[in-house]
């Protein structure tokens, strides 16, 4: 595949991946764990900083090892091939696809509250998300540089939206409409449990920092544009975030943010007024954003599994004319499109949260690992080691800290899914079963979509 991916759109990747539903959720769950708009506001500026230690970790595993896939990689050469098969099995069947199916069901909700403000009747909400990742899938099965493009529109389409929120805040605070953020930390919680449970709502709205480190293969200069990307997006989410929340709690009080379903459509409602349309139409710009770079990069984690043989071989050929992982893409559209029908939002964050927090603990420690077992090799950009020490300890938190002070059934579920993989990882890759009839499939599917194996590395 071609190196179509530049420092912008590379920043856009990032971006427009993290700023999603997140921002338009989390806030109320964050509230509720908290207790407290300051405990709030500290756990989402907390989790900018958990995302930018993440993203300086990941930008000298990126350029140390260019290769595309993101964790599956650095955990495969750290760690060893079972560690990066779990986690290829968890994020091909779990995370990513839990994560995009999160986001259209977001972006279907808002197209209902659309539709409902014109008048018109009640839309099947899951139809619309799936209508959506077919939409996505097209886009980037048809060019890697069209879907770059599309995520740099929908970025600044997002950034315009969120901008105009920050803006309304700014006049509020300006006429003295400070009495909710005046309560600072009066109610906020003690328990471990409930702060990491806020925790989880605000890092999933974060969740994306590490998107870019799936396509490295197709990032121009990496050994600059990774580093740079990475600490730009991250910090620029992070002001837009905490300004978001300040504005948001301008305009509601704590009780009607919390009793509000869709958090930036009253405020629109409250700010401005007849123009109130604007938000949903900029909630449906800023998720589907996202699940364009939810695809574009999820889509390279199933591509580098199946080129080491960890999926099957088929998953990682390429489109002869235009240069796309095609058969990566339809499969990981078609698991997200399964993803949607039990439609769970609340529970599927948590899943996700649980398992993506586990992989992502023992990828800082691949770094730790790294810096032993590859110790002379170049490295362009390298981060203090004190910081993945941190982020391996924060992530052992966030995994361990629910489980031990409210234990739920979710959790032994996400455990138990994880080691799940390996019924099919000793049979299928260990011992290199063959499925009778797989190789004549194959052979059909490579005929009828124009797709062959990727050139060695």
């Amino acid at each position: 595949m071609e190196r179509n991916v530049g420092l912008i759109s590379g920043i856009s990747i990032i971006v427009g991946t993290i700023i999603g539903s997140g921002i338009f959720i989390s806030p109320k769950g964050v509230l509720r764990d908290t207790g407290s708009v300051g405990l709030s506001l500290v756990v989402w500026a907390a989790s900018g900083l958990i995302a930018l230690l993440g993203a300086l970790s990941y930008s000298e595993l990126g350029t140390l090892i260019r290769l595309s896939g993101g964790e599956y990689a650095y955990i495969r050469i750290a760690l060893g091939n079972i560690p990066a098969f779990l986690y290829s099995w968890t994020s091909v069947i779990v995370i990513k696809t839990s994560s995009m199916s999160i986001i259209t069901l977001t972006f279907a909700n808002y197209v209902e509250s659309l539709f409902a403000m014109c008048g018109h009747p009640d839309i099947p909400i899951k139809i619309v998300a799936a209508v959506a990742l077919l939409t996505v899938g097209i886009v980037n099965s048809w060019s890697t540089k069209l879907a770059a493009q599309v995520q740099i529109v929908f970025t600044a389409g997002k950034l315009i939206a969120l901008t105009i929120i920050i803006i309304g805040g700014i006049v509020k605070l300006a006429q003295g409409n400070t009495s909710v953020v005046a309560e600072g930390f009066k109610g906020s919680t003690e328990s471990p449990s409930t702060i990491a449970l806020a925790f989880y709502g605000a890092l999933w709205a974060y969740d994306g920092w590490n998107n870019l480190n799936y396509v490295t293969e197709e990032l121009e200069s990496p050994s600059k544009n990774l580093p740079r990307a990475n600490i730009i997006a991250v910090l620029l989410v992070t002001i837009v975030y905490v300004l978001t929340n300040i504005s948001y709690l301008t305009v509601m009080t704590t009780q009607e943010l919390l009793d509000s379903n869709a958090v930036a459509v009253t405020w629109g409602d409250r700010v401005l007024g007849v123009a109130a349309v604007i938000m949903p139409l900029s909630v449906m710009v800023s998720t589907f954003g996202a699940t364009n770079g939810s695809a574009f990069t999820g889509g390279r984690v199933v591509y580098a599994a199946a080129r080491d043989n960890n999926l099957p071989e088929i998953l990682s050929y390429i489109q002869v004319k235009q240069l796309t992982p095609l058969p990566s893409m339809i499969f990981t559209i078609f698991i997200s499109i399964l993803m949607i029908i039990p439609g769970d939002i609340g529970s599927l964050i948590d899943f996700f949260s649980f398992t993506a927090w586990m992989f992502y603990g023992m990828t800082f420690l691949s770094l730790i690992v790294l810096r032993f077992k590859m110790k002379d090799a170049p490295r362009p950009y390298k981060v203090p080691i004190p910081i993945p020490i941190i982020m391996f300890l924060v992530s052992l938190y966030l995994v361990i800290a629910p489980i031990v002070e409210d234990p739920q059934i979710e959790f032994l579920y996400a455990f138990l899914f994880v080691l799940g993989g390996l019924v099919f990882y000793i049979p299928f890759v260990h011992f290199n079963l063959k499925i009778p009839g797989f190789d004549k499939l194959s052979e059909w599917t490579q005929l009828l979509l124009e797709v062959v194996p990727p050139p060695e590395l």
